[in-house]
């Protein structure tokens, strides 16, 4: 946006001349893409033009009103006719939302009803009906909020009597958004089909449940499913223990080389990363398949990656899963199989911070 365009305080919208003293008199243009309001559609043919005045916010102690060329449109996909449409500006009203939002603000801080209706030049019944809406959004906003753009989807147990809850998060602010009792999709269908704001998901992050999938794909359309690293990465130790435990049974007594597997090589102290080479080297058959899952720790422990990295990335993932799948191993095989059946999700995380 412009310098300039910064004061009307409305995105999208370009400030094509300025008249007048008070009230200063805005000609603004709108910027954005014009679509059809039944269809969405975007081949549209003009049917007329008219001028729109619309009252806005105050600039310092001068009243403003902006001037917006307005147009009907007939859209060639469902036939239909239309005005034009403005974001920041209401349908059928006479006054932006920041205007009403100004309002609210004095009324809220003390103002009464007259002095505004004094100040604005507009009747009492109208002042009264802008807080009312100013009240009930942010109500709205507090009881009922929109879903996050990137939401992240994961269980928490409590007690034997209460269960299982679902925990919904939102990964771009670090909060918890919202707390479901159960698990199941049963249990959360109700409550997806309630949640508002469901179109303004673009990401959501989720362990490897085929029922949250599910769910997902049904009310989250336009979002695109990211597997959780955390729950991938677990996923991958667990099964690479059960494999190790399989080739040597006597592990499971032996404490402090079952931590030095488990741990990071550059969390281990010197002495741990003696004892866990010396027991490589006696199993060269485990010392193999650690070498291995460390191999495909790092590669799934990149973020950030960009879309030229995630392709070169990409070969190299998935001949790692090949290699699983074809494991005599049948620990090794199942991981094969839980990441080719997720493999675009396990992808997709790589380019993600939050995940």
């Amino acid at each position: 946006m412009p310098r300039k365009d910064i004061i009307l305080n409305l995105p999208g919208y370009t400030i094509v001349k300025v008249t007048g003293n008070n009230p200063v008199y805005i000609q603004v243009s709108y910027n954005g893409v014009v679509r059809c309001i039944y269809c969405n559609g975007r081949r549209l043919r003009k049917k007329d033009s008219f001028e729109r005045k619309i009252r806005h916010e105050s600039i310092g102690l001068r009243y403003s009103d902006l001037l917006i060329k307005s147009h009907k449109f007939q859209c060639y996909g469902c036939k239909r006719y239309f005005n034009q449409r403005f974001p920041g500006i209401g349908k059928y009203q006479r006054a932006t939302e920041s205007l009403r939002k100004e309002v609210f603000h004095h009324h809220t801080e003390g103002v009464s009803q007259k002095d505004l209706s004094r100040h604005f030049h507009t009747g009492k019944s109208t002042i009264e009906r802008w807080y009312h809406y100013g009240y009930e959004r942010q109500e709205k906003r507090i009881t009922s909020p929109l879903c996050p753009r990137v939401l992240g989807i994961d269980e928490h147990s409590f007690t034997k009597k209460q269960g299982y809850v679902t925990t919904l998060c939102d990964l771009g602010k670090h909060k918890v958004f919202d707390i479901v009792k159960g698990r199941s999709g049963r249990d959360l269908e109700a409550y997806f089909k309630t949640l508002e704001g469901k179109e303004r998901v673009r990401v959501v992050c989720i362990d490897l449940s085929s029922s949250y999938r599910a769910l997902v794909k049904r009310h989250f359309p336009k979002a695109k499913i990211v597997a959780d690293r955390f729950h991938v990465i677990r996923l991958i130790n667990q099964l690479s223990m059960q494999t190790f435990h399989q080739i040597d049974p006597t592990m499971k007594y032996q404490r402090g080389t079952l931590m030095a597997l488990k741990t990071k090589p550059e969390n281990l102290t010197s002495l741990r990363l003696s004892k866990r080479d010396q027991y490589l080297k006696q199993q060269p058959a485990i010392a193999a398949i650690y070498d291995f899952k460390q191999q495909l720790h790092e590669l799934l422990t990149k973020k950030h990656c960009t879309a030229k990295e995630c392709k070169r990335l990409l070969p190299q993932f998935l001949e790692m899963v090949k290699e699983l799948r074809q494991s005599a191993f049948q620990s090794l095989r199942t991981l094969g199989n839980t990441l080719f059946k997720w493999r675009e999700e396990v992808v997709r995380m790589l380019a993600l911070p939050q995940m």
